[in-house]
């Protein structure tokens, strides 16, 4: 390796670590690292390469590049993921069903339960996550009878049209600057704000659609 990078390896460690956010490389897809002897090893996800010198300034560069002091950027992007890694944690702890949850609501079958979310996910009515196998009904989004409530439907259609099911999970449920910190889906019921919340759905969901592009 070429003189100095031992220690831009292990400065970027170092850094990562403080800041919390190690444990977020691997699903950012970025290089991960090891400490072996005292010694941190950085290694391409795809091949398990080592990092040479160049290659390794280029990862510093990209973590860094957020705010005008790269001495104390903070990659914005792993700061997001480990967010959103625990606000799934949380979703995840309670605030859900399964078609047998919905069943019971519906006083329906678990058949006629699971035909019927699936068909109201495909018309963008319904929010469904998937889930190590399983999908999840995020029970948020429904009445006291198991329907999808109806102040709800217009937000949901444009999200489910571009944005991933697990963030629009997580933005419906969570606080939003352009609401003033509100949450989402409890303001929807205020027939005042409801158009905020279209519109502010409508921006979230052209982020997505131009990300895609």
């Amino acid at each position: 390796m070429p003189e100095g990078t031992p220690g831009l390896a292990e400065e970027l460690a170092d850094w990562l670590e403080g800041l919390g956010l190690a444990d977020q490389l691997a699903a950012a897809g970025l290089p991960t690292y090891e400490r072996v002897d005292g010694v941190v090893r950085w290694t391409e996800p795809a091949t398990g390469d080592t990092l040479d010198g160049g290659r390794l300034a280029e990862l510093d560069r990209l973590l860094r590049a957020q705010g005008d002091d790269p001495a104390h950027a903070v990659p914005v992007a792993l700061v997001r993921l480990r967010r959103e890694t625990r606000r799934r944690q949380e979703l995840l702890d309670g605030g859900w069903l399964d078609y047998a949850g919905v069943a019971a609501l519906r006083g329906v079958s678990t058949n006629a339960a699971r035909f019927a979310v699936h068909k109201a996910a495909e018309r963008r009515t319904l929010l469904l996550v998937g889930h190590e196998g399983a999908i999840l009904v995020p029970s948020f989004q429904l009445d006291e009878a198991g329907e999808v409530r109806t102040e709800l439907l217009t937000v949901l259609e444009p999200l489910l049209a571009s944005v991933d099911p697990w963030r629009v999970w997580i933005w419906l449920t969570s606080p939003v600057a352009l609401l003033g910190g509100a949450v989402p889906h409890e303001v929807a019921g205020d027939p005042e704000e409801l158009p905020v919340v279209q519109r502010a759905a409508v921006a979230l969901a052209e982020r997505a659609r131009t990300a895609q592009d």
